[in-house]
C-alpha cells in the first residue's frame, strides 16, 4: 500500500497531544475514530494521562506498540518538528499536522515548514495547517473538524480536496443538510510535502470515488494535475474545481499586450478547459454541480425538456436555460400525441416547453406517463421536473414516481424544487435525484452534464537552441522578432531594413506604391504610442518622413534608434492579435484575439496552454467574439480563416521550440486577409531571458 493509501485507510493510528477532554480540539481525533465506527488500532500519545476515551494511552511515540500507518500531530509548531521525526525514526508511514504558523505566517513560519518537511525524511507529510482527512467510504476520521459532530452524514460517490480546512468542514455540513453523501475529504492546508495535485491523482483511482470537487488556491505541481485530470477524464470521473482569487490586479506588469490581456486566473480557465476540468462559477456549484454528475448520468445534446405544475416556476427555469446556452425545444409531433392522449388535452395546448401538467400533478399514473413519454422522446438529452407546492402533501408519492422513471431510462432526471422545502430536497438527493432549490442552479447542473470528449493531447514540440542563438537578451526589435517567426512558417509582410533616411527611400522605391514606415529599436515597445510609425507613405515621402520622426522622437527623450524599417502596405484584412506569454504559475500559453492599438480596450481574447492542437485553435478562432468579422459581416468578404489557424499552429511551434529563453512574444497586429490569400504578420516583438 501506498503511502497516501495508508493514510486513507489506515490500519492504525497514532494521536500524538491527544485529550482526554472530548470538548477540547485535541480530544476530537479519538473521539472521531470511535464515533464513525474505526476498527483499527488506536494508540492516544499523552504523557499526563494513562487512558483515554478508555484506550491505553502512550507517554511518547518511542513507546508505542509498532509502527503506525498514519498519525495525526495536535502539537504547536515547536512541539511538532520533535513528534514528526520520532515517528519517522519509528517507521510510520505517513502524519497529518494540523497546526498554523508556518508557510502562510511568515518568512520565520517558513523556514518552520521546511525544517518539519526535513524531519518527516522519507514519511510522508499532510499539512501543516490542515484541519485532516475524512474518509466516509471506510468510516476513518483523522481530522479535528467540528462538521464531524453533525449526525446522518451519508456515503456517497464524491471526494473532496480543498487547499483550506474551514472549506472542508463547510461542504460536510451543507452537503449533509441537502442528503448528498461524500466518499472521501481531504484538506492539504501549506502542502509541505503532500499537495493537491497529488492526492487528486490518488483519488482519480480510488474505486469508491466517482466525481472530484476541489477548493483551490493556486497549483504547486501543474504537470501533475494535468495528468491527474487527463487520467480523470479516461476514467469518466469528472473534476469540478472552485478556483479562488478570479481578480486579475495582481497580474504581473508585462512589455507586450499579451502579458496584460492574459490574467493569471484567465490561464487557469484555459487549463481547466483543455484538460476537461469543470470550472464552479461560484461556491455553491463546487456542491451541486459534483451532486448532479454523481448519478453518472450524461447528455449526449443541450436539448432538455421540463415539466412543471406550475407555470411560473417552468417559465423561470426555461429562461435560465437559455442564459445557460441549454435548448429547451417544443416536443416533436410523436410526443406530442402521446401526452396529450395520456394528459386528455388539446395536442396544440400540449405540444409546448416547459409541458404543464398541473392537474396530473395530483395524480401519480399521469405524472409518471409524463415524465416516461419525455425521457423516451428523441427531442431531448435530459428532463427536469419542478416540484410545486402541492408536493409538499405527498413528498414520498412525488419522489418515488421520479425514482421509478429514471430507473428505466439513461437520461439524467433533475428536480427544481420551487417552495422553500429543504427536506424534499434532502429526500429526493438522498434517492438519486438531484435536487436544487433555484432555477439558476438547475441550468448550470444541466450545462455541466452537457460534456464533449477531449480530444487527445498533442505531442510538445521539441527544444532547439538554435532558435535563438546569438540574439541578446531582453526585447528583441522587430525585425529579429519577425525574423524568428518567419522561420516557424509565420507568415510576414515584405520588408526591409535601412540604417538611414536614404536607405530607407531605396528600400521603398524596391516595395513599390505606398509603403508603412517604423522606428526599429530594442528600447521602444509600441512605436505607435510616441510617433514612431506612419502608413502609407510614396517613396518620394520616406526621407522626410524619417526625418521628421527622428526629431520627434529626439523630443520626446525616446532613446537612439537602430534604423528604420520600411514594409509593404496591407490592406483589407481583419486586425488579430497573436501572443505567447510564459505564466509563472502554469508555464507556456498562447492568445488569440481582436487586434490593433485597441487590443487591451476590447479584451476579445481567449488563450491555451501549450502544447495545442490543430482543434484547439480551431476553436480558439470560434470563442472570439471576431468570428463573425472573420466569417464576413455585413456584406465584407470571408477572411481567410484556414490561414490563419496555420499561423496560430506555427507560432506555437516557435514558441515550445523556444524553450524557457523565450519570455513574450507576439503578433500585433495579424492580419487575416480575404479566403484565398493568406495572412501576414504585420508588426512583431519578442522578449529574451
Amino acid at each position: 500500500m501506498s503511502a497516501i493509501g495508508a493514510l486513507l485507510r489506515p490500519r492504525s493510528v497514532a494521536v500524538i497531544g491527544a485529550s482526554a477532554d472530548a470538548g477540547k480540539m485535541t480530544g476530537r481525533p479519538v473521539g472521531y475514530l470511535q464515533k464513525y465506527g474505526f476498527s483499527g488500532e488506536i494508540w492516544p500519545v499523552n504523557p499526563r494521562a494513562d487512558s483515554i476515551a478508555g484506550l491505553r494511552c502512550y507517554p511518547d511515540v518511542a513507546a508505542l506498540p509498532g509502527a503506525p500507518d498514519a498519525a495525526i500531530v495536535l502539537l504547536g509548531p515547536e512541539r511538532a518538528k520533535a513528534a514528526v521525526r520520532d515517528l519517522a525514526a519509528k517507521g510510520c508511514q505517513a502524519a497529518i499536522v494540523l497546526a498554523s504558523g508556518y508557510g502562510e505566517a511568515n518568512e520565520d513560519g517558513a523556514r518552520r515548514q521546511q525544517a518539519l518537511k526535513d524531519a518527516a525524511g522519507g514519511m510522508r507529510l499532510l499539512g501543516p495547517n490542515t484541519i485532516g482527512l475524512v474518509n466516509l467510504t471506510d468510516g476513518m476520521m483523522l481530522s479535528a473538524t467540528g462538521a464531524l459532530e453533525v449526525g446522518n452524514l451519508a456515503t456517497g460517490r464524491i471526494s473532496v480536496v480543498s487547499q483550506s480546512g474551514g472549506i472542508l468542514g463547510s461542504l460536510l455540513s451543507r452537503a449533509a443538510d441537502r442528503g448528498i453523501g461524500f466518499a472521501k475529504l481531504v484538506s492539504t492546508g501549506n502542502e509541505a510535502d503532500i499537495d493537491s495535485s497529488e492526492m487528486i491523482a490518488h483519488l482519480v483511482e480510488d474505486e469508491a470515488t466517482d466525481v472530484i470537487a476541489v477548493y483551490m488556491e493556486g497549483l504547486r505541481r501543474p504537470e501533475v494535475f494535468k495528468q491527474a485530470a487527463r487520467r480523470a477524464a479516461e476514467l469518466g470521473k469528472p473534476i469540478v474545481v472552485y478556483k479562488v482569487g478570479r481578480s486579475d490586479s495582481g497580474a504581473r506588469a508585462a512589455t507586450s499586450h499579451t502579458g496584460a490581456l492574459a490574467g493569471a486566473d484567465r490561464v487557469y480557465d484555459a487549463l481547466f478547459r483543455q484538460y476537461g476540468v469543470i470550472r464552479a462559477e461560484s461556491f455553491t456549484d463546487l456542491l451541486d454541480i459534483p451532486a448532479a454528475l454523481a448519478g453518472g448520468r450524461r447528455m449526449k445534446g443541450d436539448r432538455a425538456a421540463i415539466l412543471t405544475s406550475t407555470g411560473g416556476a417552468g417559465t423561470l427555469l426555461a429562461d435560465n436555460c437559455g442564459l445557460a446556452g441549454i435548448e429547451v425545444p417544443a416536443p416533436d409531433e410523436a410526443t406530442t400525441q402521446r401526452l396529450a392522449a395520456l394528459l386528455n388535452e388539446d395536442p396544440v395546448t400540449i405540444g409546448r416547453n416547459p409541458v404543464d401538467v398541473t392537474l396530473a400533478g395530483l395524480r401519480p399514473d399521469l405524472f409518471r406517463g409524463a415524465i416516461d413519454a419525455l425521457l423516451e422522446s428523441p427531442s431531448y438529452d435530459a428532463v427536469v421536473v419542478v416540484i410545486g407546492s402541492s408536493a409538499l402533501a405527498t413528498p414520498d408519492i412525488v419522489a418515488g414516481a421520479i425514482v421509478e422513471c429514471q430507473a428505466r431510462s439513461e437520461k439524467p432526471v433533475l428536480a427544481y424544487v420551487s417552495p422553500h422545502a429543504p427536506h424534499l430536497v434532502r429526500l429526493l438527493n438522498g434517492q438519486g435525484i438531484p435536487a436544487f432549490a433555484t432555477p439558476e442552479s438547475c441550468a448550470t447542473m444541466l450545462r455541466a452534464l452537457h460534456r464533449r470528449a477531449l480530444p487527445p493531447l498533442p505531442d510538445p514540440v521539441a527544444e532547439d537552441a538554435s532558435v535563438l542563438a546569438g540574439l541578446p537578451a531582453g526585447n528583441l526589435n522587430e525585425a529579429e522578432s519577425k525574423a524568428i517567426f518567419a522561420r516557424f512558417g509565420v507568415p510576414v509582410t515584405r520588408e526591409h531594413v535601412a540604417a538611414d533616411a536614404q536607405g530607407a527611400a531605396a528600400a521603398a522605391r524596391e516595395l513599390g506604391d505606398e509603403v508603412v514606415l517604423k522606428v526599429l529599436s530594442r528600447a521602444i515597445a509600441h512605436k505607435s504610442d510616441i510617433g514612431g510609425v506612419r502608413v502609407g507613405l510614396r517613396a518620394d515621402e520616406v526621407p522626410d518622413a524619417c526625418v521628421t520622426m527622428q526629431q520627434r522622437l529626439k523630443d520626446a527623450g525616446a532613446p537612439a534608434l537602430e534604423g528604420f524599417l520600411v514594409q509593404e502596405r496591407i490592406r483589407g484584412g481583419v486586425e488579430m492579435i497573436l501572443g505567447f506569454h510564459r505564466d509563472p504559475q502554469l508555464g507556456p500559453v498562447i492568445l488569440l484575439g481582436s487586434g490593433g492599438v485597441a487590443a487591451e480596450l476590447f479584451q476579445d481574447t481567449t488563450l491555451r496552454l501549450l502544447p495545442i492542437a490543430r482543434t484547439d485553435a480551431e476553436a480558439m478562432v470560434e470563442e472570439l467574439k471576431a468570428a463573425r468579422l472573420l466569417r464576413g459581416y455585413r456584406g465584407a468578404p470571408a477572411a481567410d480563416v484556414p490561414a490563419l489557424v496555420d499561423a496560430v499552429m506555427a507560432f506555437a511551434a516557435m514558441a515550445g521550440a523556444a524553450g524557457d529563453r523565450l519570455l513574450e512574444a507576439e503578433i500585433n497586429p495579424l492580419f487575416v486577409l480575404p479566403q484565398g490569400q493568406g495572412a501576414r504578420a504585420v508588426d512583431g516583438l519578442a522578449v529574451l531571458r
